[in-house]
C-alpha cells in the first residue's frame, strides 16, 4: 500500500514538472508572435511612408518672417576697412493662423493611410520700429524678402499670393538662407518707405496638403492658432496644448502662445535658430492602434497558457483523467493561434471585432477538445467558461490601459487564491499508517 501511495505522489510531482516544462516550451512560439506583430507594424509604417512620400509628408509651418540683408563695416587686424554682408530676421508682432483640415484616406492593399488637405489663412503685422541699427550697419530695405517656411513644399497646391504693401504679390519658390526655415516660398519686397512702420500688415492664404500631422512654429510676438476639422480622434502634439472642443462632428482647437514661451527672439542678426523644438499642432491619430493592442495581448500569452495548463493539471489530479503531453501541446498551439487570428482579422476589421471572433473561435475549439479529453460535458463547459472569462478579463485590461496593472494584479491574486483553494482538495500524499496497524496486519 505504501508503495502505491508513493507512486501516486511521484506521479503528480512528475506530471507537475512536465506541465511546467510544457508551459515554458510554449513560450517559444509566443515569443515568435512578438516578431510577427512587429513585422506587420513595420510593413504598415513602410506603406505610410511610401504613400506620404508621393502625397506630402508631415507639415511644419514657420513664418511669415522678413529676411533683410544688411552691410556691416569693420576694421581688419591690418587696419583696413572691410564690408561684411549679413542677414537680419524680423518676426511679426502679431500672427493669426486659421486652418480648416479636410482628412481623407488612401488605401494600399489592406492598409489605410491618413492624409489631409487644408486651407490656411495667415495674417498679422510687423513692427519695423523695433529694429535697432548700429552706426556701422546699413540695412538694405529695398532687398528684403517676405518668407514662409513649409517643411514639405510638394504639399503646396496653388500659387500662394500675399496681401502685402497694399497689393497682391505672388510668392516664388525657395527661401534665402536657412535662418529659420530650410524650405518654403518667398517674395521680394522694397521696404525703403516702410522702415519706420509700426504696423506693416500681411495676409497670406495657403492651400496645403500633408500626412499625419500639421504643426505651426509660434513666430509672432503673440501667436494665435485655430484649427478645425471633422476628424474625431485628434492628438495634440508639441510644446503647447490648446483649448478645444471635441464632438461627433470633429474638433475645434485654439492656441495662444507668447514670445516669452520660446527661446528665440523677435529680431536677430546673422544667426540661425532651431525653432522646430517649439512647434505645436495636431496629428490625425488613428481611432484604434491595432498593432499596439495586439502587442499588449501577446504579452499575456504566458498567462493564458499557464492558467489553461494549470486547469488541465488540476482536473487530472482531482478526477484522475489522464492527459498526454502531446494533448497539452496541441491545446497550447490553439492558444497561440488565437493571436495570429487576432492579428490577421484585425488588419481587416477593427480590434474589438477581431478579438471577439478570435476568442470565440479558440474557446469553442478548446471546449470541444476538452469534452474529448475529460469525457465529460460538464468539465468541458467549465473549461469553456474559464477560457471565456479569461479572454474577457484580458480584454478589459487592454481597454483600461492606465489602470491595467492594478486590475491585472487584483485579478491574478484572485486566480492564485482560487487555485490554492482547489489544490487543497487534492490528496497529494495519504497519511502514513501507524505502527500498530502495520503490526496487526503482519
Amino acid at each position: 500500500m505504501l508503495n502505491n501511495i508513493t507512486k501516486i505522489g511521484r506521479s503528480l510531482t512528475v506530471k507537475g514538472f512536465i506541465t511546467g516544462f510544457l508551459i515554458l516550451l510554449m513560450m517559444i512560439p509566443a515569443a515568435m508572435l512578438q516578431d510577427l506583430v512587429k513585422e506587420r507594424k513595420d510593413r504598415q509604417e513602410e506603406v505610410i511612408a511610401e504613400v506620404s512620400s508621393k502625397w506630402a509628408n508631415q507639415q511644419v509651418l514657420s513664418g511669415p518672417y522678413l529676411s533683410v540683408p544688411y552691410s556691416q563695416t569693420i576694421k581688419t587686424s591690418e587696419g583696413k576697412i572691410a564690408t561684411l554682408e549679413k542677414t537680419m530676421i524680423i518676426l511679426p508682432q502679431t500672427l493669426e493662423v486659421i486652418g480648416d483640415i479636410n482628412p481623407q484616406f488612401k488605401s494600399r492593399g489592406i492598409y489605410k493611410v491618413a492624409l489631409y488637405k487644408t486651407d490656411i489663412g495667415m495674417k498679422g503685422a510687423f513692427n519695423l520700429k523695433e529694429v535697432e541699427i548700429a552706426a556701422d550697419e546699413m540695412v538694405h530695405w529695398d532687398k528684403a524678402h517676405l518668407c514662409i517656411g513649409v517643411s514639405d513644399t510638394r504639399g503646396i497646391e496653388e500659387q500662394p499670393v500675399a496681401g502685402f504693401l497694399g497689393k497682391q504679390i505672388p510668392f516664388a519658390a525657395g527661401v534665402p538662407g536657412k535662418w529659420l526655415a530650410a524650405r518654403g516660398a518667398s517674395l521680394e519686397a522694397d521696404l525703403s518707405e516702410h522702415a519706420q512702420d509700426d504696423l506693416l500688415s500681411f495676409s497670406i492664404p495657403l492651400k496645403l496638403r500633408g500626412s499625419e500631422s500639421l504643426q505651426v512654429i509660434p513666430v509672432g510676438k503673440s501667436t494665435t492658432v485655430q484649427i478645425k476639422s471633422p476628424w474625431t480622434s485628434p492628438s495634440f502634439t508639441g510644446k503647447f496644448l490648446p483649448e478645444y472642443t471635441l464632438g461627433k462632428d470633429g474638433f475645434d482647437a485654439n492656441w495662444q502662445v507668447l514670445h516669452f514661451n520660446r527661446d528665440f527672439p523677435q529680431i536677430w542678426k546673422n544667426q540661425e535658430y532651431d525653432a522646430n523644438d517649439f512647434a505645436f499642432g495636431m496629428s490625425l491619430l488613428q481611432p484604434t492602434d491595432h498593432y499596439a493592442k495586439t502587442t499588449r495581448s501577446v504579452k499575456y500569452a504566458i498567462l493564458f497558457i499557464g492558467l489553461t495548463f494549470g486547469f488541465f493539471f488540476l482536473l487530472e489530479a482531482l478526477q484522475g483523467h489522464r492527459v498526454h503531453p502531446v494533448q497539452y501541446i496541441l491545446t497550447g498551439i490553439a492558444l497561440v493561434v488565437f493571436y495570429t487570428l487576432l492579428l490577421s482579422i484585425g488588419e481587416v476589421l477593427d480590434f474589438n471585432a477581431a478579438y471577439a471572433i478570435a476568442a470565440l473561435a479558440t474557446t469553442v475549439l478548446i471546449t470541444s477538445y476538452g469534452k474529448h479529453l475529460f469525457k465529460s460535458l460538464k468539465n468541458a463547459l467549465v473549461l469553456g467558461g474559464f477560457l471565456g472569462g479569461l479572454y474577457a478579463f484580458i480584454f478589459i485590461l487592454i481597454q483600461l490601459e492606465d489602470r491595467s496593472l492594478l486590475a491585472g494584479s487584483i485579478g491574478l491574486f484572485i486566480l492564485v487564491a482560487i487555485a490554492m483553494r482547489i489544490s487543497q482538495k487534492i490528496k497529494w500524499f495519504q497519511p502514513e499508517p501507524n505502527k500498530t496497524d502495520t503490526d496487526s496486519k503482519a
